[in-house]
């Protein structure tokens, strides 16, 4: 009953990522939508544990036991793209400074003045606009070197704090202040989806079910953490990730179905190296509008093309407003996915060594 349960679940969940993501619709792979995401990935992953809490006698046997050992190698994997998606927070709140500089200077409050927007409020505009073009293609530059130093989650801003089970975890690389140099969120996507294969008929009768579950969260996390990668800044953005779900698992065609849809995002969007995420779009597509709308102006201006530049400031400052209130609950989503991996790795591990002893 519990595994028919765990199924459902993530079926659910998958179905309503799944309605929000069809053709049209206009929340996927926003701020909004990858919180969804994150807060269906965490429920899943409580279930998950939960299982595993109830069958303990059996994790600790073969086969079970390797086929839970591979699923967490593949969630420490996982760790590094939490880490360099917290980094590409960090880049896009800095981006939204240049934004608001520019909202400051051509929106509602700057054109208190009878004279209505001013020379020096148009050199400010321009100016931020130009900032914001070069630090958003120096974020893309320095994200293609491969020495970027990455801060791992902590509560304190310093260092994570390891559990006292901590020393029973060398592997955990992701847990130190920065990734290996070689760190591609392309690899590291392959990684995490290879092998990830439906069980075997034989796998389901010597695990009594378990594997099926297994394979479940591997194909959750896969798909979770191909989103994250597709929407926010990372290195290496590459998103060629080959899986198929067979078709007689209930969340199988709505998964199949998320990931087609990012593959056509990406595909239709080739040039967007910053990020898929649709408050991204929006700033590469207002502020190359209102640049060229800058450019073209000759002062004295028109009451039309202030109106012009007015109506885009607005369409700027609602991306600001969408950021401000998007990314700090977006990274204290992607802190906790990283916590509960490092949790259930590590409980894993203690479970194995009691079981040893």
């Amino acid at each position: 009953m519990l595994l028919l349960d765990f199924q459902r679940c993530v079926a659910d969940l998958c179905v309503d990522l799944s309605d929000a993501a069809a053709p049209g619709a206009h929340d996927f792979l926003s701020l909004s939508w990858v919180r969804r995401l994150l807060d269906a990935f965490l429920i899943c992953h409580a279930e998950f544990r939960a299982l595993l809490q109830e069958s303990r006698e059996l994790v600790v046997r073969s086969p079970l036991d390797r086929l839970v050992a591979d699923f967490c190698d593949r969630a420490v994997k996982a760790l590094d793209i939490c880490n360099a998606a917290r980094d590409g927070i960090d880049q896009i709140r800095r981006w939204r400074t240049h934004l608001e500089i520019v909202v400051a200077a051509l929106g509602p409050a700057a054109g208190t003045s009878r004279h209505g927007i001013s020379e020096g409020q148009l050199r400010r505009a321009r100016k931020a606009l130009a900032d914001l073009a070069d630090v958003m293609l120096d974020d893309q530059d320095a994200g293609a070197a491969l020495s970027r130093r990455y801060r791992s989650f902590s509560r304190s801003g310093s260092s994570f704090s390891l559990p006292k089970s901590g020393r029973h975890l060398p592997s955990l690389r992701s847990l130190s202040w920065s990734v290996s140099r070689p760190w591609s969120a392309s690899r590291l996507l392959q990684g995490i989806g290879s092998n990830v294969a439906a069980p075997r008929s034989h796998e389901v009768v010597a695990t009594a079910g378990f594997a099926v579950p297994v394979y479940t969260m591997s194909a959750v996390l896969l798909l979770t953490m191909r989103a994250l990668v597709a929407a926010i800044p990372c290195q290496d953005r590459g998103l060629q990730v080959h899986f198929s779900v067979p078709r007689t698992f209930a969340w199988g065609p709505p998964m199949t179905s998320l990931h087609e849809r990012i593959t056509e995002e990406s595909r239709k969007d080739r040039k967007a190296r910053a990020g898929l995420l649709k408050e991204i779009q929006q700033i590469e597509r207002c502020t190359h509008r209102l640049t060229e709308q800058i450019e073209s102006i000759r002062l004295p201006m028109t009451p039309e093309e202030e109106t012009g530049l007015r109506q885009r400031a607005e369409e700027l400052a609602q991306v600001c407003e969408a950021l401000k209130e998007g990314l700090d609950p977006l990274e204290r989503q992607v802190r906790e996915v990283f916590l509960r991996i490092v949790r259930g790795r590590t409980a894993g591990l203690d479970c194995s060594s009691r079981a040893a002893q």
